[in-house]
């Protein structure tokens, strides 16, 4: 089918399918939706037929998207699902494990999350501890993670571990898919936010045990894996990229409209400092909006985006940052005390309360400051004096 058959095609069912309502990815009404949009042929279009995708080209998808804005139709997905996990199955997995993962999370049949930071390894990922030894045709995993992004609602896990010591530390890793919800070794506790939330989870590994074919990609390689990984979550989370379809939304969202028409309803929108923060405000989501477009096109036509992924984060946690500090300032006391009986009454504090975590999650800013130091601008690497050295050699946790 052409590109312009098949958005012709794409625009009358959206049309025709529009949810009256805007169910986000836990919702069964987005199961439903995405199921849909996956038999009417209209998810998954670029994955290869082979794994019940359309196998159609970035032009296609490029119309779906265009077609889901005009239409109003944003496709609910879980961005660490279908944004992180299922594009790196789609780059170090084999055919069984795609076969059977990628096309279930893409219809969101299946809830993903990653296993990768530790206590003592965050930033510096290649200090991981957890291990993986062989026994047979099993691996027996070990160990403790924390940071789980939605653990308590998982399937699946991707998993780093140490699978030798005897090599220097990002030489020794490898990934493997682990099952999380009742399998054995396997325990989930929710870490409390100040935001009354518990999107993330500390997770203990105490001798699971996890088929041998449960390995994603060579063993001892997965450093690559891991890297690969965190590009496509930078991108996912600042650009709104994903696998298999959908409209490409970012985390940062929009802010400007609301925050005008609130500062008209407080009476403050002639105050030029109101007006001075309220156009910088848009300036910068219509700068992180064209960015994301500018890389989920260069995605589209086979660019390698590299490290853009990491300005794109940094810049969703700075505009998430001012964006919870404005809205505060506009909404005064209200953005502290409210009616109970106000659905949307909390949300300015909500706002505020939660944009640290964009400043973390996915990697801190520091860390992305880090890299556009180094990949972008060619600024010399941090130093390190440990990163040639075999991992069991290391001084752990050093005392004076």
């Amino acid at each position: 089918m052409d590109v312009d058959a098949f958005r012709a095609k794409a625009g009358a069912w959206l049309d025709d399918h529009a949810p009256e309502h805007r169910p986000d990815a836990n919702d069964p009404r987005a199961v439903r939706l995405r199921r849909a949009l996956w038999d009417a042929g209209l998810l998954g279009i670029t994955l290869d037929t082979e794994y019940g995708g359309q196998g159609l080209t970035n032009a296609h998808q490029s119309a779906f998207n265009d077609e889901a804005r005009r239409a109003g139709v944003v496709i609910p997905s879980d961005p660490v699902t279908v944004g992180i996990c299922a594009p790196t199955l789609l780059d170090f997995g084999n055919h069984d494990q795609i076969s059977r993962h990628v096309p279930a999370m893409i219809r969101g049949e299946e809830v993903w999350t990653q296993l990768l930071s530790e206590p003592g390894a965050g930033s510096d990922l290649a200090g991981l501890q957890t291990r993986a030894l062989r026994d047979g045709d099993e691996y027996v995993i070990t160990g403790q993670k924390v940071w789980t992004s939605g653990a308590m609602h998982a399937d699946f896990a991707l998993c780093i571990a140490r699978t030798d010591s005897e090599v220097p530390k990002h030489a020794g890793l490898s990934m493997f898919i682990v099952p999380l919800q009742a399998h054995p070794g396997v325990t989930i506790r929710p870490l409390k936010q100040m935001n009354g939330d518990a999107h993330f989870n500390e997770v203990f590994l105490d001798d699971v045990r996890v088929p041998a074919e449960h390995l994603v990609g060579q063993e001892n390689q997965g450093w690559s894996a891991l890297t690969a990984m965190l590009t496509h979550e930078r991108l996912a989370l600042g650009a709104g990229t994903g696998a298999g379809g959908g409209s490409g939304q970012s985390w940062a969202g929009t802010n400007a409209d609301r925050f005008i028409a609130l500062a008209r309803a407080k009476g403050v929108a002639a105050d030029p400092e109101v007006r001075q923060e309220l156009v910088e405000l848009y300036v910068l989501e219509r700068t992180l909006a064209l960015m994301g477009q500018k890389m989920r096109d260069e995605i589209a036509a086979g660019v390698n985006v590299g490290s853009k992924g990491s300005v794109a984060k940094l810049a969703t946690a700075i505009l998430s940052k001012r964006s919870g500090s404005l809205a505060m300032a506009l909404a005064g006391p209200a953005s502290q005390a409210w009616d109970p009986a106000d659905p949307a009454g909390a949300s300015y504090a909500q706002q505020l309360l939660s944009s640290p975590m964009t400043a973390i999650a996915g990697g801190t800013s520091e860390i992305q400051r880090n890299t556009i130091g180094e990949r972008v601008l060619g600024l010399p690497r941090e130093p390190s004096v440990d990163r040639d050295i075999p991992f069991k050699d290391i001084l752990q946790n050093p005392t004076a």
